[in-house]
């Protein structure tokens, strides 16, 4: 029963439009499967990022390439009105420049060729709670860093034998111990696992080894680099130089914005490297499906167990819409619309029978 329930859920995670309630769930299957049959799976035993991996490992050996990417990003997935606790909690959300209150979640999405599937994930617990010292107020942090959750789910990729040739993050991952541990530590079995990720412009870089022996750093944004150019550069606390290109973009307003990218791979292009960074575009794709096409925030759930298993059964919902979209050829957003549309006609049709039972009575202009 917990199976066909956890299949039951996630179908109604995609096919919902509004709060998904285990009330609404009975509802919709006529009583076949209890409100409290669905309160007892979300309520325990508490999924994790191993049972993730044991339901899509089939998958993945289905369709993993040596040239796929893992992609380590995330996200928040706002919980305004729920009670706080160690995963709902107030966290800064840097797309909004505040921050925001809801549940922060880590991921490893794998993507090679046209599927991109969640293979490993970390929700951000705070259970320590302290006193700011320039507010007074209480607030709460992580024992684990974020970089250390990445560092931890590239480990179980690898000892779960995925196979992938890149690491691609944003800046907030670029941390030269995780930069030293994806060409240290993930290596040492063989692997040539290489990284592509951007640096912040203020960052402090030596333009030689032997200016970092003497610790004659600049700031990347101070470099003449021209578009298109490569530079070798040398990072504090990191043992090997990395490549360096830059990208500038124009915003909707004409202004423009620079990317700095470095890569751990000496013989890229800059075409390669910029090309392969654009992958990572995928995971901003997952983060908006999750939310939008699989009810990640549309739980009334409350504890940290339940808010979990929530979380967990979504990723598989995102996982189904993922192959649908292979089968059908339509991306998650026109699936999920297919299924509105289809049930809207369904609504349509049973009101018609439903007036049609009426005599003598109508609407007038």
């Amino acid at each position: 029963m917990p199976a066909a329930i956890i299949d039951f859920y996630t179908d109604f995670l995609i096919c919902s439009t509004g709060a998904t309630t285990a009330t609404g769930l009975s509802n919709l299957l006529e009583g076949s499967i209890s409100h409290d049959q669905v309160t007892r799976f979300l309520s325990g035993p508490q999924f994790s990022s191993v049972d993730l991996w044991r339901a899509v490992k089939p998958l993945i050996r289905e369709i993993e390439s040596a040239d796929g990417v893992l992609i380590i990003d995330d996200s928040i997935e706002e919980k305004p009105y729920t009670d706080e606790n160690e995963i709902v909690c107030w966290h800064y959300d840097h797309s909004k420049g505040h921050s925001v209150k809801g549940i922060n979640f880590v991921t490893a999405l794998y993507q090679t060729g046209e599927m991109a599937i969640p293979v490993a994930f970390e929700l951000v617990h705070k259970k320590e709670v302290y006193t700011d010292p320039k507010t007074g107020k209480e607030k709460r942090k992580s024992s684990v860093t974020k970089n250390e959750h990445c560092r931890q789910m590239l480990k179980v990729c690898v000892q779960n034998n995925l196979q992938f040739k890149w690491v691609l993050a944003d800046s907030w991952y670029s941390a030269s111990e995780t930069m030293s541990y994806i060409r240290g530590d993930l290596c040492k079995g063989g692997r040539d696992i290489h990284f592509v990720m951007p640096l912040k412009s203020n960052r402090n870089i030596a333009l030689s080894l032997a200016d970092k022996k003497r610790g004659n750093w600049v700031k990347i944004e101070t470099l003449s680099l021209e578009e298109h150019a490569l530079q070798e550069i040398w990072l504090e606390e990191v043992d090997f130089p990395l490549l360096l290109c830059k990208q500038t973009f124009t915003n909707e307003d004409d202004s423009s914005s620079v990317l700095y990218l470095v890569s751990s791979d000496m013989n890229l292009s800059w075409e390669q490297m910029t090309t392969l960074y654009q992958r990572r575009w995928k995971v901003e794709e997952y983060h908006k499906s999750l939310k939008q096409n699989a009810s990640l925030e549309k739980s009334p759930t409350r504890t940290v167990t339940t808010q979990t298993n929530h979380f967990f059964a979504c990723l598989l919902a995102y996982i189904k819409l993922e192959k649908l979209k292979i089968k059908t050829k339509l991306n998650h957003f026109a699936i999920k619309s297919k299924i509105y549309c289809s049930a809207l006609q369904r609504a349509f049709q049973e009101l018609q029978v439903m007036q049609n039972s009426l005599t003598g009575w109508s609407v007038s202009a």
